[in-house]
C-alpha cells in the first residue's frame, strides 16, 4: 500500500521550497532594508480590490490547506495545537459596574495559526463580538487580522478582516461540496439568509455548477428581501428562488441543505436539528451554525464529517461535558455521542483525509453525508497569505513604518 501521509508531506515539502522566492519577492519591497521594517495595511477597499472576494480561488486555497492539516504542516493555538482560539467572556455579576455584561455574543478573541506548504506563514485575527451592534449598524463581530513573516516574526500586513472570515468561512462547505456532494446537484436548501448564507452558496455555486433553485428560510422580511435581490444580482443562472416556513421545508428534497442561523448558545434543544426522515438519499449536509440532530441522524449510514478532528479533540480537553452546550457546531454533538456511548469513534471522518484521497469521497448517489463546520484560524492565515500577494503583486495598500530602526535590541 502507498504512503499516502508519506506522499503528501514530500509534496508539500517541496511545494513549499517551490514558492519560497515567492515568499522572498512578495515581502523583498516592504523588508528590503532590515533593520528597518514596513508593512501594509489594507482595509475593506483595499481587501476587495486584492480579491477577497474571489470564491473559486479561496475554495482551491482551502482546499490546498485541508491537505496540510492531513499531513501535519500547520499549528494552530494551545498545547495541543488545535485549539479555536483564546477567548475573553464577562461574567455575569461583577463588582465592576464598568465592565461589559454577558449579552448575546459578547467577547473578544483571538486566533493565531501558522500554515506551511506554499503558505509558510504565520497570523492571527482578532474580533470583537456583540450582538447589539446590529442596532448601531454594524456588523456582529467586528475583525482584524495580521499576518507575520515567519523566520524575522515582522508584520507584513494589518488587514481589515470581516470580508476575509466570511469567504473563507464559506469557502470550507464549497470544498465539501466539491467532494461530498452528488454531481448533479441543483436544489440547494438554506436556514439563514445572512452572510454565512451568501458565502457558502457562493462557494457551492463555485463547486456544483448546475445549482439552478434555492429555498430560504429566515426570520426577518428585509433579511429575506435582500438575500432574494442579491441572488437574482449575482447568479442570473439561479432560475427558482423560493421563500419556505419550515427547516423541513429547506432540508426535503434539496440535493445540498446548509443551516447558516445564529441562536444562542447553551441549550442544544433548541439549536437547529436535522430530522432523518425530511433527507432524501444523496443529500449533502453543510453545518457552519448550529446545529442538531435526531435520533435517526446518528444511524450508521449517515455519514458524519469533521472539518478537521483535530479542531474538536481540543474541546474535549477544553470544556466539560456536554460541550455540545458551549459549542454548538454538530461536530461537537458527535463527540458528545461518542462519550455517551451512542456513537462509534470511528463513526467519524475528517474532510483533509478525504481531500488527501486516504478516506473516499462520495461513493455513490445515496450516500447521505452532513459536514461539521467548526472554523480555525489556519483558514485566515490561508485566504489573508493569498490577498496579500495579491496586494503587493498589484501595488494595493498603505505601507506603514513599524521602525526604521529598533529603539531596544
Amino acid at each position: 500500500m502507498p504512503d499516502l501521509k508519506a506522499d503528501a508531506r514530500m509534496a508539500a515539502s517541496t511545494q513549499e521550497g517551490a514558492v519560497l522566492s515567492e515568499n522572498d519577492k512578495a515581502g523583498a519591497s516592504l523588508q528590503a532594508a532590515l533593520p528597518r521594517i514596513d508593512f501594509i495595511y489594507l482595509s475593506e477597499p483595499d481587501m476587495i480590490r486584492a480579491g477577497v472576494t474571489d470564491m473559486p480561488k479561496c475554495v482551491d486555497a482551502m482546499e490546498e490547506m485541508f491537505r496540510l492539516l492531513h499531513v501535519g504542516d500547520y499549528r494552530m493555538a494551545g498545547g495541543n495545537n488545535n485549539s479555536h482560539g483564546a477567548i475573553i467572556v464577562f461574567p455575569e455579576d461583577s463588582p465592576f459596574p464598568d465592565m461589559p455584561k454577558p449579552t448575546t455574543d459578547r467577547r473578544f478573541m483571538a486566533m493565531p495559526a501558522y500554515l506551511g506548504g506554499s503558505f509558510r506563514t504565520a497570523g492571527m485575527k482578532w474580533y470583537g463580538s456583540n450582538v447589539e451592534n446590529r442596532n448601531r449598524n454594524l456588523p456582529r463581530s467586528i475583525l482584524t487580522f495580521i499576518l507575520n513573516d515567519v523566520d524575522t516574526g515582522a508584520p507584513l500586513a494589518m488587514m481589515s478582516a470581516n470580508l476575509l472570515s466570511a469567504y473563507r468561512t464559506g469557502a470550507v462547505p464549497g470544498v465539501g461540496a466539491r467532494y461530498l456532494a452528488r454531481k448533479d446537484s441543483s436544489v440547494v436548501g438554506i436556514v439563514g439568509p445572512g452572510v454565512m448564507a451568501r458565502t457558502s452558496l457562493a462557494a457551492f455555486m463555485a463547486t456544483c455548477p448546475l445549482i439552478d433553485t434555492v429555498k430560504v428560510r429566515g426570520r426577518g422580511q428585509a433579511n429575506l428581501d435582500a438575500f432574494t435581490a442579491w441572488v437574482a444580482q449575482t447568479y442570473p443562472q439561479i432560475t427558482t428562488v423560493k421563500v419556505v416556513e419550515t427547516d423541513e421545508e429547506v432540508v426535503r428534497d434539496s440535493d445540498i441543505a446548509t443551516f447558516c442561523a445564529s441562536v444562542a448558545t447553551g441549550d442544544p434543544s433548541k439549536y437547529p436539528t436535522v430530522r432523518r426522515e425530511w433527507v432524501r438519499p444523496g443529500t449533502f449536509l453543510s453545518m457552519p451554525a448550529p446545529c442538531n440532530i435526531d435520533e435517526g441522524m446518528e444511524a450508521p449510514e449517515i455519514r458524519k464529517v469533521l472539518d478537521f478532528t483535530g479542531l474538536y479533540e481540543a474541546y474535549l480537553e477544553e470544556l466539560p461535558a456536554p460541550r455540545h452546550n458551549h459549542v454548538p457546531a454538530v461536530g461537537v454533538r458527535y463527540f458528545d455521542l461518542v462519550e455517551e456511548g451512542k456513537l462509534p469513534r470511528d463513526a467519524l471522518e475528517d474532510l483533509g483525509a478525504i481531500v488527501s484521497g486516504a478516506t473516499p469521497a462520495r461513493r455513490n448517489d445515496d450516500e447521505i453525508i452532513i459536514l461539521s463546520v467548526g472554523g480555525m484560524a489556519v483558514e485566515d492565515v490561508a485566504w489573508g497569505t493569498m490577498v496579500y500577494r495579491n496586494a503587493v503583486a498589484k501595488g494595493i495598500g498603505v505601507k506603514l513604518n513599524l521602525w526604521d530602526e529598533p529603539a531596544l535590541k
